[in-house]
């Protein structure tokens, strides 16, 4: 990514609340010399003592990709969305723009062994199972044999690259006109995007942005 010390942030806790409100990322790798891209969902490994991935692939990508033989690439996309510059106070430079949450996350991939590779897999069933009426958790006998065509990976974290652009440069008459265009009904209406721009704006100033109170 373009550096811009703006937007970045090296705090790991913004890159695990990155993967844990977006679990479906991509991984890229240096295969032979060519690029190869595969897309699967992940979690934190929430029991390391550093910052720690955990993830399944089907076969055979973990040949394609030679998972524990180099570093592969993860992005984790976060909300993202246009921005107007017609929605700008006067004192804004008068450009378009595209607000984002990302990170670029970098490893080598350990592969896990049978046991560990079907936990990975109890573990993602539960994470998005838990949410919806009537869950079906995976059964374990059935899983295990699901599990032999899936090999689980958990990749410790050696370095990422994390950017927030949500408009953290802009006056507050422009962050603040841009946070109501969002919720507002039309093409480019993201109220996620629009509560997170809010939730930064808070953090960052210690204060509500629309009423300038002290937060708690």
């Amino acid at each position: 990514m373009r550096p811009n010390p703006a937007h970045a942030t090296t705090d790991p806790e913004a890159v695990r609340n990155l993967v844990r409100e977006n679990p479906w990322a991509t991984i890229v790798s240096d295969g032979s010399g060519e690029l190869i891209a595969s897309h699967y969902p992940f979690l934190l490994d929430e029991d390391a003592e550093g910052l720690a991935l955990l993830t399944h692939v089907g076969r055979p990508d973990e040949e394609v990709h030679g998972f524990g033989k180099r570093e592969v690439l993860v992005i984790v996309q976060g909300r993202q969305g246009y921005v107007s510059p017609s929605w700008y106070g006067p004192e804004a430079t008068r450009a378009p723009t595209w607000n984002f949450s990302v990170a670029h996350i970098y490893g080598v991939p350990e592969v896990l062994d049978e046991e560990e590779n079907l936990t990975t897999l109890t573990r993602l069933v539960e994470r998005f199972e838990r949410q919806v009426e009537e869950p079906l958790y995976l059964d374990q006998e059935w899983g295990r044999e699901v599990a032999k065509g899936t090999v689980g990976l958990r990749i410790p974290v050696s370095r990422f690259v994390c950017k927030r652009k949500l408009s953290q440069d802009k006056d507050d008459l422009s962050r603040r006109q841009v946070i109501a265009r969002l919720r507002e009904p039309g093409p480019y209406e993201h109220r996620a995007l629009a509560d997170e721009m809010e939730r930064e704006w808070e953090a960052e100033a210690g204060e509500h942005p629309r009423s300038g109170e002290r937060s708690a």
